[in-house]
């Protein structure tokens, strides 16, 4: 088990709850020795607490984890699916870029393609004008200290005043019973902004957000116009997207 999956696979078997260092050798396979090395790196991201005899959550519902962490977390399936969402955009496109990993990855196979394009993050804004071309607009406001968002009422009404070819949103959740949820109530407000002043709405999320739920909800699923997710999403959710009438397209990553 590679290093990225084994701590993908510790983080969730900690998020539900203490497993003892014996727990995890047993999920992963791995040593004692590994297993330790892992919970202290782990717990040194704020991904987990370090207790005697194993970890614990330090991560609670409606919270999320350390940008750099997540954007290490599945890097190639969210490099697979920016391409297939950069493949729907055309030169002169107005184009709306979440924050976020995964619309990181969007942003950076965006550069240079001739659009315009608001980043709702430093991190995409600079992804999206590292080569000459895009027309790359901020909203402004507070930038978060973690993954550079932009928060608070400004950036929802700067979203608001444009009009979008296309927003690429994410989401920290995408169960279909509770619906499009985030950590952060701003956060929250600014997506349903973005889903308002798209012709095109396009979520791209790995399979997993949609077994998850958080604190604030901006939508049900049938705001949603496309959905850009992995072949391991669970039929019930393909059937709850299409009974929506959401265009659904499984992204295969590269080996």
């Amino acid at each position: 088990m590679q290093r990225s999956e084994r701590h993908r696979v510790i983080i969730r078997a900690v998020d539900s709850g203490a497993r003892s260092i014996a727990d995890l050798v047993t999920l992963t396979g791995q040593s004692p020795v590994t297993i330790r090395r892992d919970l202290t790196e782990l717990a040194e991201q704020g991904a987990l607490r370090r207790i005697r005899g194993g970890a614990a959550p330090v991560v609670q519902r409606g919270t999320q984890y350390p940008f750099g962490l997540r954007q290490t977390s599945d890097a190639p399936a969210k490099q697979a699916l920016a391409a297939a969402a950069a493949a729907r955009v055309r030169p002169g496109d107005s184009v709306l870029i979440d924050n976020g990993t995964t619309a990181l990855a969007v942003a950076d196979q965006l550069a240079g393609l001739g659009i315009t394009a608001m980043a709702l993050s430093l991190h995409a804004a600079a992804a999206l004008a590292r080569v000459p071309g895009n027309q790359v607009i901020v909203p402004g406001g507070t930038v978060g200290p973690d993954d550079l968002s932009f928060t608070g009422a400004g950036v929802a009404e700067a979203v608001e005043a444009m009009r979008f070819d296309v927003a690429f949103i994410g989401a920290c959740a995408a169960d279909p019973a509770s619906g499009l949820t985030v950590a952060d109530w701003n956060d929250a407000r600014v997506k349903r902004a973005a889903i308002a002043s798209a012709r095109s709405t396009v979520l791209v999320a790995t399979a997993d957000k949609f077994s998850r739920t958080a604190a604030h909800r901006f939508g049900p699923l049938a705001d949603l116009d496309v959905v850009l997710t992995t072949p391991d999403v669970s039929p019930v959710v393909l059937e709850e997207l299409r009974v929506e009438g959401v265009e659904v397209q499984l992204v295969e990553q590269e080996d």
